[in-house]
């Protein structure tokens, strides 16, 4: 991309200090992200991203959230009276020529910027210590916005939504465009055979017993800010953040971080849910979490841990029913080994879910 543009686009922006440099940064799949370098030692740098509209089509929704939630969170640390404020949440940038909008378009393309958090890291490991503190930055993410005085839009419309994502199996197995209901088809009765169990979150939405919450909606280990003392600072990558059950939040970062291999792993004697990880995450998102958790949201947890590896396993299936579309495949069953691995996970944590109970209540 030529400097030129680069240069024009960040000038849009009311940045402090010079720009010296401006290069790729890290390498994340949905957003073009960029490292924005500034000359002067008392200026900061900055983080500069091109939004992907194939994923989030409403970008004024997505930078509206985005806007509440980092105003609310910076209030509510303002209020706690915490230090280093700037480097415990998100700072974007306004326009020069409108304070109140955070993003640009140029040549039809959006843009944003925010600050930079230096002396920061992610971290990529999965282990007991790092899913402990994931579990209280989550559940402390969550805390902070359950008084959220205005309504967040959905960036991804009806991304968590079970009923949803059966009825887009459903649909493609009924016009089977590729030819490969008949091989999968165990597959299929196995997964159908928990669909009315693995919907109860939206039917209790429905009847009012369950409420939606703003949540993450991607809670991996590396969309938190770690410091040098190995204290999280923040949570980040806030584009998914939207209403949904709580659920979202804990059971998405279980599927993937409570697995003992990858999810595409083809070997299935590799899969396991490990009690290990869900402890310690539990532990940490109890802890922060507690203050607005109702009775059964708390009791429903270990449904959450079940819920998502069966999501996914049936995501992965749409997919490879339709014909290997949505995600990249590297050779042509990669979507089945996916669809294989989260059934047998789902499998594990379904027959452990008396045992995460247990565990639930004495904390």
């Amino acid at each position: 991309m030529q400097d030129q543009k680069l240069n024009n686009i960040v000038d849009q922006f009311a940045i402090t200090g010079t720009v010296e440099s401006i290069k790729p940064l890290g390498n994340g799949l949905i957003n073009d992200t960029l490292l924005v370098r500034t000359a002067e030692a008392d200026a900061p740098d900055y983080v500069l991203q091109r939004i992907n509209t194939n994923v989030f089509p409403n970008v004024e929704m997505l930078m509206g959230n985005i806007r509440a939630v980092t105003r609310h969170i910076r209030k509510k640390l303002e209020a706690q009276g915490a230090d280093d404020i700037d480097r415990r949440v998100l700072t974007f940038v306004p326009l020069k020529s409108d304070a109140d909008k955070l993003y640009t378009e140029v040549e039809g393309e959006p843009w944003r910027m925010m600050v930079f958090i230096a002396n920061a890291v992610t971290k990529q490991a999965v282990n007991p210590e790092s899913s402990e503190a994931a579990g209280e930055a989550f559940g402390q993410f969550q805390a902070m916005l359950a008084d959220i005085p205005v309504e967040l839009g959905e960036t991804i419309k009806d991304f968590h939504n079970m009923e949803f994502r059966l009825q887009q199996l459903k649909e493609v197995i009924a016009k089977d465009p590729v030819g490969r209901v008949a091989s999968v088809q165990p597959i299929i009765d196995d997964l159908m055979q928990y669909a009315e169990e693995m919907t109860v979150a939206e039917r209790l939405g429905r009847e009012g017993k369950l409420p939606k919450r703003i949540c993450h909606c991607d809670t991996k280990v590396n969309n938190m800010m770690f410091d040098q003392q190995d204290r999280v600072l923040c949570v980040i990558d806030l584009d998914t953040v939207m209403p949904n059950f709580i659920f979202s939040d804990y059971g998405d970062f279980l599927r993937t971080a409570a697995n003992f291999t990858a999810e595409d792993d083809p070997d299935m004697s590799h899969v396991g849910f490990n009690m290990d990880i869900f402890k310690a995450f539990t532990r940490g998102y109890l802890r922060s979490a507690r203050s607005f958790l109702t009775p059964l949201e708390t009791e429903m947890l270990p449904y959450a841990a079940t819920l998502f590896p069966y999501m996914q396993a049936v995501r992965f299936l749409w997919d490879y029913l339709s014909g290997d579309k949505y995600w990249k495949c590297n050779y042509p069953e990669h979507n089945l080994d996916r669809v294989r691995n989260q059934q047998a996970l789902f499998h594990s944590a379904y027959a452990l879910k008396g045992e995460m109970a247990d565990f639930i209540k004495q904390q």
